[in-house]
Parts: C-alpha cells; sequence; structure tokens
C-alpha cells in the first residue's frame, strides 16, 4: 500500500480537527442541559476550527476549488479565461500576502507576551505560527499558480 500523499494527510487532519470541534462543542452542549458545563470547550472549538479552517482553504487552493463564476468564465475565449484566472491568481496572493504582513506583525508585536486562553491556558504562539505558516502557504501557492503556463 502506498504512503498518503500530503494533500490527502492534510484533508484527514483538518477533518479530524473538525470532528473535534463538533464532538467538543455537542459534549458542551449537553452538558450545560444537564448542567454539567464542559469548562473550556468554546477554547478547544476555537483552536480546532483554526486549523480546520487553514487545511480547508489549502486543499481548496491546491485543488482550484475556490468559488468562480463558471457562466461568465466558460464562455469567454481561452486566451482570456486565462487572463482572467491569472488575474484571480494575482488578487488571491496579494490578499493573502496582506494577511500574512498583518499575522506577522501581530505576531512579532505579542511574541513576548505569553498570551494563552483564560480557562485552559492555551498558548496562542503556535496557534499563531500555524496561521503565519498557512498563509505562507497560500501565497506561494497563489504565486505558483500566477506564473505557470496554461496548457489550454
Amino acid at each position: 500500500m502506498k504512503g498518503l500523499s500530503p494533500r490527502t494527510l492534510l484533508v484527514w487532519l483538518s477533518g479530524g480537527a473538525l470532528l473535534v470541534a463538533m464532538a467538543v462543542d455537542t459534549i458542551a452542549m449537553i452538558g450545560r442541559q444537564i448542567h454539567v458545563p464542559l469548562i473550556g470547550s468554546i477554547e478547544i472549538v476555537q483552536a480546532a476550527v483554526l486549523f480546520a479552517g487553514a487545511g480547508g482553504l489549502i486543499v481548496a487552493a491546491l485543488d482550484q476549488a475556490h468559488a468562480r463564476v463558471h457562466l461568465v468564465l466558460d464562455r469567454l475565449p481561452p486566451v482570456w479565461r486565462n487572463r482572467i484566472e491569472r488575474l484571480h491568481a494575482i488578487a488571491a496572493a496579494v490578499v493573502y500576502a496582506a494577511l500574512l504582513a498583518g499575522s506577522l506583525w501581530i505576531a512579532a508585536d505579542l511574541w513576548r507576551g505569553h498570551e494563552e486562553s483564560e480557562l485552559l491556558r492555551i498558548p496562542y504562539r503556535p496557534l499563531r505560527v500555524a496561521v503565519v505558516l498557512m498563509l505562507i502557504a497560500l501565497v506561494v501557492q497563489a504565486l505558483m499558480r500566477t506564473f505557470a503556463r496554461r496548457e489550454r
């Protein structure tokens, strides 16, 4: 049996994080109803959703599965379709780079602050690192798509 591809591994990890978030939130909701609250459930869900969302964004970018207006794109001549797709990739790279710059700025500003969540004391540093790595992956992927040759 062949090993898992990085994409498949990412799907499993981010899907698992989403399942963890759903399970924790369900247990917390049941706990609230029976007056046995799950302390820190919101913090766990937020951390899990960060990883689920990051994986989902990277997989969607790799598969070029972001929302598109096919009604318009499919009717364009191939030359114009390629131009629009490159423009989309450039715009995506700019957006991801702006988010990366802001995330790096916040991470650098608060790096020595030893921030952590209130109840479970989950450190924020690894979460900030995960966001920065995700945005780097998205910027690189968008730039690669911008400069890739089209074979249509």
